[in-house]
């Protein structure tokens, strides 16, 4: 893949910085992931379960839910930092096996039958092209020359394509954000409170397959104090 930079803030990559928050706030990704997709758990349960403890009035699979998004996280920041980490197949089926570990009809592969999305009309590509669309998707997220264009095309057409019967946002993003950290730069999240636009937009991307609207948004997430900290390389 291109060797791409940030070329809208100016920031510099600072491979440390970019892991250790990330590392910082796994409980707010977690906590903004599931809520994304519709369990409604609070921070401090989240942290909870993320401690070991069980929490009441919560389906189990909400909660193996929370715990995989965590473990998922976990091996993305290894693989990251044992510089293992590469915009693949090979590491996208990886981080799917651990993200969706109850997923009987296919863990580690991808789908093997056809899916729809609720709320578009737009029909995700029949299961037998998922192998030859996967590299059309590598090659046009190599040739983005901004870092950040790379990672968000990774996500939107992961979501797209909907490679996997389940978390394919989830794993949209997860990738999205293994090639920030892998490149020093801060991760992209999506906050719960931002959930009707986020799904909202989401919805208009696929029909259209127009990223430039989900670009904006998903770069507005950013915070621009932390911005400021890579612009300024502390």
């Amino acid at each position: 893949m291109t060797t791409a930079k940030d070329t809208v803030w100016g920031m510099s990559p600072n491979h440390t910085m970019a892991r250790q928050l990330a590392v910082r706030d796994i409980p707010a990704l977690v906590y903004d992931a599931v809520n994304l997709e519709g369990v409604a758990m609070t921070m401090p349960e989240v942290q909870t379960l993320l401690d070991g403890i069980t929490v009441g009035g919560h389906k189990i699979s909400d909660q193996n839910m929370v715990l995989n998004q965590a473990d998922a996280w976990k091996y993305l920041f290894s693989i990251v930092s044992e510089n293992t980490f590469s915009f693949s197949k090979r590491i996208a089926l990886d981080i799917q096996a651990i993200a969706d570990k109850e997923e009987a009809l296919g863990r580690g592969i991808f789908r093997s039958g056809n899916v729809t999305i609720s709320g578009s009309a737009y029909e995700p590509p029949n299961a037998k092209k998922l192998d030859e669309i996967w590299p059309e998707i590598e090659l046009e997220v190599s040739q983005h020359i901004d870092i950040y264009d790379q990672a968000i095309t990774a996500f939107l057409r992961m979501a797209r394509a909907q490679f996997f019967w389940d978390v394919n946002k989830r794993m949209g993003r997860f990738m999205m954000n293994g090639i920030l950290l892998a490149n020093g730069y801060p991760i992209i999240n999506v906050p719960a409170a931002r959930q009707k636009e986020f799904n909202q937009l989401m919805l208009e991307f696929y029909a259209t397959g127009d990223i430039h609207e989900m670009n904006a948004f998903l770069r507005s997430c950013l915070h621009l104090k932390i911005v400021e900290n890579f612009q300024l390389n502390v």
